[in-house]
């Protein structure tokens, strides 16, 4: 049986890390255990339960700035939003309909560690851009901090950018700090019907290039749009193309015109009012097109360039079957197949490996994801300096090893 070591503070953990060190113990960091499919299986024998450090220790509206422990449930932290008419800009995704564990259970610190981002990426920039600072116990058993709790603070080095998407490899966060925005004052959706992958994708980028700031801009193939559960979505008998549009109500007006006569063009169109945008996008958000009955599936999101993604989604059909759907104007393409032993890993880095792109395996059995590369495998420059940062933040490797790549 696994033991579970729980900390109650900072200084608990730090006590927990100093004797794992102590001991060369490599331990599992968990919050909520919701993104424990997300990456490799952990090869450790002991679990640092974490969601003792929970809640909100610090939020001040009026300065755009949210203070909290890294357990602190992603609930709790949009309820406090919610409160204050304002969000966390990027959009972070909720992995629990993926996995099947049900909404609103993740948490802050694993959406930084694992970087994630909703399709407003596009406009407001990627998790670690709105992570001011934090506080951390290193794998050497020591404790550091980086940023701080003010929107400017540039002294030292920025390891925000570094601890995210390390998925606690290099450290365990005590405390977390993100810069939090003004919720939109209106929210509308343009829908286009019936378009082909590359015809949506040529539309949705030319979209992107216009002067119309667009927040968001998905196409979902017929099969993915009749699992929404909007209704002209669901019941459209056709792909749909999304653009959404966020501001002031007399310029989402705007631009919500000068979007329809331009995606006219391309076929018929539609428009969505807030509820109905705000149902849509958390379903490409949280890609739930592929949870419920398709949890059997495995799934992998392939970043590549925005114009190669319809050309991506056919080659990746083309070798494995199964199906796609786009979200960042085509830049991200969200791919679920039939399970297969090696979940089509050769086939998916060669898709996108012309174009210069990443894939990484989202949804699969654990001993699927123990003998593959779940994450993109790195150049060997790049891969060796990521084993010096490694080493210099968790000499003895007792932090999450396995979690990124075999063996570290």
């Amino acid at each position: 049986m696994t033991e579970t070591l729980k900390p109650e503070n900072a200084d608990q953990v730090l006590d927990a890390v100093k004797w794992a060190v102590s001991e060369a113990t490599p331990l599992e960091v968990r919050g909520s255990g919701t993104k424990e499919g997300f990456g490799r299986p952990v090869q450790a024998g002991r679990v640092l339960d974490l969601s003792g450090l929970a809640g909100i220790s610090a939020y001040d509206p009026g300065e755009l700035v949210l203070t909290a422990g890294p357990a602190t449930s992603m609930f709790e932290i949009e309820q406090a939003l919610d409160a204050a008419n304002q969000e966390l800009a990027f959009e972070p995704m909720d992995l629990g309909s993926l996995y099947g564990l049900g909404e609103g259970t993740g948490t802050l610190g694993g959406v930084i560690a694992a970087n994630l981002s909703g399709p407003r990426r596009i406009k407001a920039g990627a998790a670690r851009d709105h992570f001011l600072g934090f506080q951390a116990v290193s794998g050497r058993g020591e404790v550091f901090k980086s940023g701080g709790k003010v929107m400017k603070n540039v002294t030292g080095f920025d390891l925000s950018k570094l601890m995210a998407g390390s998925f606690g490899t290099l450290a365990v966060m005590t405390e977390v700090t993100v810069k939090v925005l003004p919720r939109p004052e209106k929210t509308r959706t343009v829908l286009l019907f019936g378009a082909d992958d590359a015809t949506a994708v040529g539309a949705l980028c030319h979209a992107l290039g216009s002067s119309f700031e667009v927040a968001g801009a998905a196409h979902l193939p017929a099969a993915v749009a009749a699992r929404s559960n909007v209704g002209y979505v669901r019941d459209a008998g056709t792909s749909v193309t999304a653009v959404r549009v966020e501001g002031p109500g007399p310029s989402v007006e705007h631009r919500c015109t000068a979007l329809r006569d331009l995606f006219g063009k391309f076929g018929p169109v539609e428009e969505l009012h807030s509820m109905n945008s705000a149902a849509l996008w958390r379903e490409v958000r949280d890609a739930s097109f592929l949870a419920d009955d398709w949890i059997e599936k495995q799934v992998w999101r392939a970043s590549v360039p925005p114009m190669q993604g319809a050309g991506v989604g056919a080659k990746l059909r083309a070798a494995l079957g199964g199906e796609a759907f786009y979200d960042w104007g085509g830049g991200l393409v969200w791919f679920a197949l039939d399970p297969r032993a090696d979940a089509g890993a050769a086939e998916v880095r060669a898709a996108i490996n012309d174009c210069g792109g990443h894939a990484t395996l989202v949804r699969a059995a654990a001993d699927v994801r123990q003998a593959i590369e779940v994450f993109q495998p790195q150049p060997g420059p790049l891969a060796d300096l990521s084993k010096r940062v490694k080493e210099a933040f968790d000499p003895e490797g007792i932090l999450n090893p396995g979690r990124m790549t075999a063996g570290v």
